[in-house]
């Protein structure tokens, strides 16, 4: 039971679905009172072998207005806390903070055309809620989402991705999305394979999607691995694109996400 004082409740795992070898993705009970914006991350707790609760912060791929809580996981070789939640089954609890965290969401910008979010693996994951909110398909003409992994067998949400687009609530905006999945070590069909970085900078990235990527429309969302978010927002400085700050909005939000 939780108590009052407590910054976290006690969830109850009711999904597991493995993906791959090293990603899953998992659906968890959701207090009433957890109130989160699409893009938000919380910290969620497992406890260890040894008794003590280790946390770590994880982006819900679930929209704000699901019942339920979904998230997204790569299992990292002896990691502390992905070894104790991979191994979690049906039924288990799982804890998380109340307080959600985050700025990789809409809000960061107060204008805007054209909306890309660029991800790579499980950095997926605050975009795949992002879009399940009717807020984007109202705000912004254009959404490309560019999800880039090593192999197919990772390119994982692509049957929510189409479910998506036949939703009553989105179906009308449906061609707004133009979705660009990006294979990096082999070669397949209908996915680009170099990074992003590099279709940034031959713009072939632009070419798939049919939209320049410029400051005065383009509004920019980023999440994946340090190096590629620190790379990409250097490309996009030389743009003339810049961080967008609480005192000083830009045209490019960023979070790091292994």
């Amino acid at each position: 039971m939780n108590q009052p004082d407590e910054k976290f409740t006690r969830e109850t795992i009711t999904h597991i679905l493995p993906l791959t070898p090293t990603l899953f993705s998992f659906r968890c009970t959701r207090h009433t009172g957890f109130r989160f914006i699409a893009g938000q991350f919380a910290r969620l707790g497992v406890r260890t072998a040894r008794g003590n609760v280790v946390w770590r912060a994880y982006s819900m791929v679930s929209s704000p207005h699901d019942e339920f809580l979904e998230f997204f996981s790569i299992v990292v070789p002896d990691g502390e806390f992905t070894s104790v939640l991979s191994q979690l089954k049906v039924g288990d609890t799982l804890l998380i903070e109340k307080q959600p965290q985050g700025f990789l969401t809409l809000d960061r910008f107060v204008d805007g055309r054209d909306l890309w979010m660029l991800a790579t693996g499980t950095g997926v994951a605050p975009f795949l809620s992002i879009v399940q909110d009717f807020d984007v398909w109202q705000r912004f003409e254009r959404i490309a989402l560019v999800y880039s992994v090593r192999t197919e067998a990772e390119l994982a949400y692509r049957d929510l991705l189409h479910e998506l687009l036949t939703r009553e609530y989105i179906a009308p905006y449906a061609d707004k999305l133009t979705f660009v999945p990006v294979v990096t070590r082999e070669p397949v069909a209908g996915c680009l394979q170099q990074r992003i970085t590099a279709l940034l900078h031959n713009r072939e990235l632009e070419q798939a999607v049919g939209v320049a990527m410029t400051p005065e429309h383009s509004r920019v969302l980023i999440c994946g691995n340090p190096q590629m978010v620190d790379d990409t927002r250097k490309l996009l400085k030389q743009r003339g694109m810049q961080l967008s700050l609480t005192r000083k909005p830009g045209q490019v939000a960023v979070e790091n996400y292994w």
